[in-house]
C-alpha cells in the first residue's frame, strides 16, 4: 500500500509539473494519475471501495464549505433567482430533453431514462468552483450565475436520490412514508444547523481562539466541516449540502477568514484524492468497444446543456454572460457518477449503459479545465458585447489633441480618471461595456461607447493626436487585441499598459510596448515604501 501511495504522489507531481509548464490546470494531472495508477496496479475494483469513495468525497465537502464561507445567508437571499429559478429550470429542462432522447430515440424504459436524464443534467461542482475560486471569477456576473445553478444542482441531488428509492420500491404505500421522512429530516437538519450557527458557533470559536493554540483551532474547524457534513448525511442528504450550510453560518462570524485559511490545505489535498478516484474510473476497454457511441453522446449532451443554460441566462442577461455561464457548465458532474452507481446497484440502469455513461462523464470532466482556461478567449472572439443604440455618446472634435485616451472605465480606469482630473489633464474615455458606459454618462464624463480593438473607433477619439494612451483592461486576450489595434495607429510609442503578472507582460513582447507596468511589482514597491516610512516615523 505504501508503494502505491508513493507512486501516486510521484506520478501526480511529475504530471502536474509538466502541465504547469504548458499552463494547464492540475486537475487534469490528478485524473491522469488515477488512470495510470489503476492500470499499473490493477486497482479498477478499488475505486468502488466505499471507504475510499467517502474519503475522496470529502474534498468536495471542504470545497463546498469554503464556498459557503464566501456566501452568507444574506448573500444567498440576493441570489435566490439564480439558485431557485434559473437553477431549477436548468435541471428540469435538461432532464426532459435527455429523457425524451433516451426513451424514444434509444428505447430505454421510463425509469432508466428519467434517472439518466437527471444524472446528465448535473455539472461538476468540484472542477468549476475550484477553478473559479483560484481565478477569482466566482465574483464576476457569470461566476455568480454558475454558483447559483451549481447550488441548486447540489440541492437537487436529494429529490433525485428519493426518486431512485421510489423506483426501487415494490410496495406502493412506502412512497408517502419516504417523502414524509425526507421532509421531516430536512426540517430537523436545517433547525439544528441554524440553531447551532445562531447561538453556539461564535462563542465556541471565540473560546477556542482564546487558547492561542493553532492546532486546537484547526481541529475545531475540521470538526465543524466534517461534523456538519456527517449530520446532513445522517439525515439522508449529501455531505456537501451540510458543509455548504455550515460554511454560510460561519460566514456570519468574525472568524470567517481565519477558518478559510486553515481549511484550504486540507481541501486541496482531498480534492486531489477525489480527482484521482475519478481517473481510476476510466476504462479503455469500454472506450474501445463503444468509441462511436461515446464520441456521439459527449457532444450531444454538452450541446443540450449549453443550449438550455444559454437560453435561460440570455433571457435575463447579455450574450457574453450567457455564453460564459453555459460554456462553464456543459460538463457532467461528480454527483452524476454516484447517482449512476446507485441506480446500477439497484438494477435500474444496465451495467454496460452505466459504464458508457461513466466514461463519457469522466472525459467531459477532463475537458472542463481546458474549456475554463480558454473561457475569456472564446467569449472575446465569438461573442461581442451586446450592442445598443446610444445616441448621447460623447463627440470628440477633430481639433482635439494632446489629450489622454483611457481605454476602459472599470475600477482601474475610474481610478486613472480621478488622477487625471486631479492633475488637470484633458482626457477621453473609450468603453465597450454598457454598464460602465452608463456609469460614465451619469458622472458626466467625456466617454465614448465603442470597441477599442476596432481601428475606426480608435480614430474617432483622435488617438494619433493623443499625448498618451492608457489601456485599463484586465482581460489578457482582449488586451492583446487592443494593443495590436493601437499599435497599428501609433506604433505603441505612447501606450501605457498595466498587467497583473510577468507572464502577461511577456505575452505582449511582440507588440513593441515601451511602457508596461506590472501591478504586483508596483504594489510591492509601494508596500516597501510604506515600510521605510514606518522606520522613519
Amino acid at each position: 500500500m505504501l508503494g502505491i501511495i508513493v507512486s501516486t504522489t510521484l506520478i501526480a507531481l511529475i504530471l502536474n509539473l509538466i502541465l504547469k509548464k504548458v499552463h494547464l490546470p492540475t486537475i487534469i494531472g490528478y485524473i491522469l494519475t488515477g488512470t495510470i495508477i489503476a492500470y499499473t496496479f490493477n486497482l479498477h475494483e478499488a475505486v468502488n471501495n466505499h471507504e475510499l469513495r467517502e474519503i475522496a468525497e470529502f474534498g468536495v465537502v471542504f470545497l463546498m464549505f469554503t464556498i459557503g464561507l464566501e456566501f452568507s445567508i444574506a448573500h444567498l437571499k440576493k441570489m435566490k433567482r439564480e439558485v431557485f429559478l434559473t437553477g431549477s429550470l436548468q435541471i428540469i429542462i435538461t432532464t426532459m430533453f435527455v429523457f425524451l432522447i433516451a426513451k424514444y430515440a434509444i428505447g430505454l424504459n421510463t425509469q432508466t431514462a428519467m434517472i439518466i436524464g437527471t444524472a446528465l443534467a448535473l455539472s461538476s461542482t468540484a472542477i468549476v468552483l475550484k477553478t473559479f475560486n483560484e481565478t477569482k471569477e466566482i465574483n464576476k456576473p457569470y461566476g455568480r450565475r454558475v454558483l447559483g445553478i451549481l447550488i441548486m444542482q447540489d440541492i437537487a441531488v436529494i429529490p433525485i436520490l428519493l426518486m431512485i428509492s421510489f423506483f426501487s420500491m415494490t410496495e406502493e404505500g412506502n412512497l408517502t412514508l419516504t417523502i414524509g421522512k425526507t421532509i421531516f429530516a430536512a426540517a430537523v437538519l436545517l433547525g439544528l444547523l441554524y440553531f447551532s450557527g445562531k447561538h453556539l458557533l461564535e462563542p465556541f470559536l471565540r473560546y477556542v481562539s482564546q487558547t492561542k493554540s493553532d492546532e486546537l483551532f484547526v481541529a475545531s474547524v475540521l470538526l465543524l466541516a466534517m461534523g456538519s457534513a456527517y449530520l446532513a448525511y445522517y439525515f439522508g442528504f449529501s455531505y456537501s449540502l451540510g458543509a455548504f450550510i455550515a460554511g454560510m453560518m460561519i460566514a456570519e462570524t468574525k472568524f470567517k477568514h481565519q477558518v478559510e485559511a486553515d481549511l484550504i490545505p486540507f481541501r486541496n489535498i482531498l480534492l486531489g484524492v477525489f480527482f484521482i478516484t475519478v481517473g481510476m474510473q476510466i476504462s479503455f476497454q469500454i472506450i474501445y468497444d463503444y468509441f462511436l457511441v461515446i464520441i456521439l453522446l459527449l457532444p450531444v449532451v454538452m450541446g443540450i446543456k449549453f443550449a438550455v443554460i444559454y437560453g435561460l441566462v440570455r433571457y435575463e442577461d447579455n450574450k457574453r454572460v450567457a455564453f460564459k455561464t453555459a460554456l462553464s457548465l456543459i460538463q457532467i458532474g461528480e454527483f452524476s457518477l454516484a447517482i449512476l452507481e446507485l441506480a446500477r446497484s439497484k438494477n435500474l440502469v444496465d451495467p454496460t449503459h452505466s459504464q458508457i455513461l461513466i466514461v463519457t462523464i469522466v472525459i467531459s470532466m477532463i475537458l472542463t479545465p481546458i474549456i475554463l482556461k480558454n473561457l475569456s478567449k472564446a467569449a472575446a472572439r465569438l461573442i461581442p458585447e451586446d450592442v445598443m443604440m446610444i445616441t448621447t455618446t460623447h463627440n470628440v472634435s477633430e481639433d482635439t489633441e494632446n489629450h489622454v485616451v483611457v481605454l476602459g472605465y472599470g475600477r482601474f480606469g475610474q481610478a486613472i480618471v480621478q488622477e487625471l482630473k486631479a492633475f488637470g489633464q484633458k482626457y477621453v474615455i473609450l468603453e465597450h461595456n454598457v454598464k460602465f458606459y452608463q456609469l460614465g454618462k451619469e458622472r458626466n464624463e467625456p466617454i465614448v461607447f465603442g470597441n477599442a480593438a476596432q481601428r475606426h473607433i480608435l480614430n474617432s477619439v483622435n488617438i494619433t493626436k493623443a499625448s498618451a494612451v492608457i489601456v485599463a483592461v484586465n482581460n489578457p486576450e482582449v488586451l492583446h487585441l487592443i494593443c495590436e489595434a493601437v499599435g497599428d495607429l501609433t506604433h505603441n510609442s505612447k501606450t501605457i499598459v498595466t498587467v497583473t503578472s510577468e507572464a502577461d507582460k511577456e505575452a505582449l513582447q511582440g507588440l513593441h510596448l515601451e511602457h508596461v507596468v506590472v501591478e504586483t511589482n508596483q504594489i510591492a514597491r509601494a508596500v516597501v515604501d510604506e515600510v521605510l516610512y514606518c522606520r522613519l516615523d
